[in-house]
């Protein structure tokens, strides 16, 4: 079997509607919600605790310290989500870096007026400019 018949057809034999409500009703009855994960699942929880914070902006208000320093990655700089929290550290006095691609005078790079760094790749590709924002970030550990 292929791999894309094969999650179709995982899909459609995974009957999940008991459990997801269950899950639903638990989601909308806790005020905090963490979610853990190994290897490649560490990343869908990150992914999807991020979608969970409402916009990302909520995350920040849960976690954010005195001596928090924010990192504000936006391949474009157009993301709405993103655009809020730098609006956010702003507001809140918040110490804040800016990543950013594509267009130089993109929106979060333009509206970015106390960042700590503006750092921006001369590149149209997603690709590109994640892979080196990841090398940015890493040349520090």
């Amino acid at each position: 079997m292929n791999p894309f018949d094969e999650y179709v057809s995982t899909l459609q034999s995974a009957h999940m509607e008991v459990e997801f409500f269950k899950f639903q009703k638990a989601f909308h009855t806790h005020s905090r919600i963490i979610i853990l994960g190994n290897g490649g699942s560490n990343s869908v929880a990150s992914h999807i605790s991020q979608d969970y914070m409402k916009f990302h902006e909520k995350f920040l208000e849960y976690y954010v310290e005195k001596e928090s320093l924010v990192i504000i990655m936006s391949s474009g700089g157009e993301s709405p989500n993103m655009l809020n929290c730098l609006n956010w550290c702003e507001k809140e006095n918040t110490d804040y870096g800016v990543l950013t691609g594509f267009k130089s005078d993109n929106t979060i790079r333009t509206v970015a007026k106390n960042a700590l760094w503006n750092y921006h790749i001369d590149s149209d590709s997603y690709g590109v400019v994640e892979c080196v924002h990841q090398i940015f970030l890493h040349g520090v550990v």
